[in-house]
C-alpha cells in the first residue's frame, strides 16, 4: 500500500482497475483527476496490479495504492498477440470468485469507509460493492464476456467464463460507456473518449529534447507492454525526423535522431503524444484516446484475434486521421515507406470536454445523493 489519503475526505471512492496493459489505468486516472477537480475533498483507494509507478506519474490527487489482483484480461505473448492457453489457466484460478476473496475485500472497503466503487472492467469490484452494500459504477468500452466470446470456437471451456462474467457486469448499479464503444448497451452515460489531460505545452516539451520547431517528431509506442525493435537502424535514414521510442531500453538515451526511453518511463505519456507530429503504435484504448485529443495522425497497428481492435480501427477511420500498419510491416520496418504520407496529414483541433469530465460530473452526482 502506497500513497496518501489525507484525513479531510468528504467522500472516499474505491477504484478497481484491470491490469491488462495500461489503457484501463490511463482511462481511470483521467476520471479520477477530473473527479478531484470537481470536488477536492474526494479521496481515492486504488486496487490493481498495474505498477505503482504508473499512478505516481499520472495522478496529482490524494490516493492510496493497494496491490490486488482485480482482473485477468488476457495473458500476452507479445504486445500484439495473446496466449489463450495461459489465459484459460489464469481464469480457472480466478473465477468464480471465492467467497473468502470477496469477504476480505469487502471488509477492507468497509474499514476504509468507501462510498462507492468505480470499476474499469475489473469485475471483482462489482461483486465487492454488492457485498458491502454500496453502489458500483462500471466504466467500459467493452467487457470481458464480449471479448472472450470470440475465442469460444477455439476452446469451448471459455463459454463458462463468458456466462459468469456477463452476469457480473450486468449487476453493476451504473454503467458508463466511453467512445469508441465496442458494443452499445443501455447505459446511464455515454461519453467522448476518456484520456488524461495534457500538462506540458508541446513546444515546451520539445525544447527539453532540443527538437527544432521545423523538425517532425514521431512517437513509437506499444502501450503497456514493452517491445524490442529491429528497425532502429533504418530510422537514421530520416535525419529530418526525430523518433521518440518507448521500449526495452535501460535508460534515456539520445542517439542521432533517436530519443530512446525506457518503459515504463517517468515522462508523462500524454505529453509525449501531444508533442509529436504523428504516433506509430498498437491500437489500444489509452493510446487512441490520447491521440484523439492531441489530434495528431495515427499509424495504428491492429492486434490479430483481438476483437476490440477492429472497433477502434473503425473509429480512427471515421473520427481521426491515420493509416493502418500490418504487424509484419511494423516489425520489418517497411512501414517507413508510408511515413511521408502520415506526416502530411493535418492535425485536428479538438473542441469540447474530455469524456473524463463527463464521467466525473456523473459520478459526483451519485455521491451527492449518498
Amino acid at each position: 500500500m502506497v500513497g496518501s489519503t489525507g484525513d479531510s475526505a468528504r467522500h472516499r471512492i474505491a477504484c478497481f482497475i484491470s491490469p491488462h496493459g495500461f489503457g484501463h489505468a490511463a482511462r481511470a486516472a483521467g476520471v479520477l483527476e477530473a473527479l478531484y477537480e470537481v470536488d477536492s475533498k474526494i479521496r481515492f483507494e486504488i486496487f490493481t496490479k498495474v505498477p505503482p509507478l504508473f499512478f505516481k506519474g499520472s495522478l496529482a490527487v490524494p490516493y492510496t495504492y493497494h496491490s490486488v489482483l482485480t482482473d485477468i484480461g488476457l495473458a500476452q505473448k507479445s504486445p500484439l498477440n495473446a496466449d489463450l492457453e495461459e489465459t484459460l489457466q489464469n481464469l480457472n484460478n480466478f473465477l468464480p470468485f471465492r467467497p473468502s476473496r470477496i469477504n476480505r475485500l469487502a471488509r477492507q472497503i468497509s474499514t476504509l469507509n468507501c462510498d462507492l466503487i468505480v470499476c474499469d472492467i475489473a469485475p471483482v469490484g462489482i461483486v465487492v460493492a454488492r457485498k458491502v452494500g454500496i453502489p458500483s459504477v462500471l466504466v467500459e468500452n467493452f467487457t470481458w464476456d464480449w471479448l472472450y466470446k470470440q475465442y469460444v470456437d477455439l476452446d469451448a471451456k471459455i463459454q463458462n467464463y463468458v456466462d459468469y462474467l456477463q452476469q457480473v457486469f450486468d449487476a453493476a448499479d451504473y454503467r458508463i460507456q466511453t467512445e469508441p464503444v465496442c458494443r452499445y448497451r443501455h447505459v446511464d452515460l455515454l461519453t467522448r473518449p476518456v484520456s488524461r489531460n495534457f500538462r506540458t505545452p508541446a513546444d515546451s516539451f520539445r525544447k527539453q529534447f532540443e527538437i527544432p520547431p521545423d523538425k517532425k517528431a514521431v512517437l513509437i509506442t506499444m502501450g503497456g507492454i514493452t517491445e524490442e525493435y529491429s528497425f532502429l537502424k533504418n530510422l537514421r535514414r530520416y535525419p529530418d525526423v526525430c523518433f521518440i521510442i518507448l521500449g526495452r531500453f535501460e535508460s534515456l538515451e539520445l542517439c542521432d535522431n533517436l530519443i530512446l526511453l525506457p518503459h515504463p518511463t517517468q515522462l508523462y505519456h500524454p505529453d509525449l503524444v501531444n508533442a509529436s507530429d504523428a504516433v506509430i503504435g498498437k491500437i489500444g484504448y489509452g493510446t487512441l484516446a490520447e491521440v484523439y485529443w492531441a489530434g495528431v495522425p495515427f499509424g495504428y497497428i491492429l492486434r490479430p484475434n483481438f476483437r476490440e481492435s477492429q472497433k477502434l480501427a473503425q473509429f480512427v477511420k471515421t473520427k481521426m486521421t491515420g493509416i493502418p500498419i500490418a504487424e509484419a510491416d511494423f516489425y520489418n520496418g517497411s512501414w517507413l515507406s508510408a511515413l511521408p504520407s502520415l506526416l502530411s496529414k493535418r492535425r485536428i483541433k479538438r473542441r469540447g470536454i474530455n469524456g473524463a469530465q463527463q464521467a466525473a460530473v456523473f459520478i459526483k452526482s451519485l455521491l451527492s445523493d449518498l
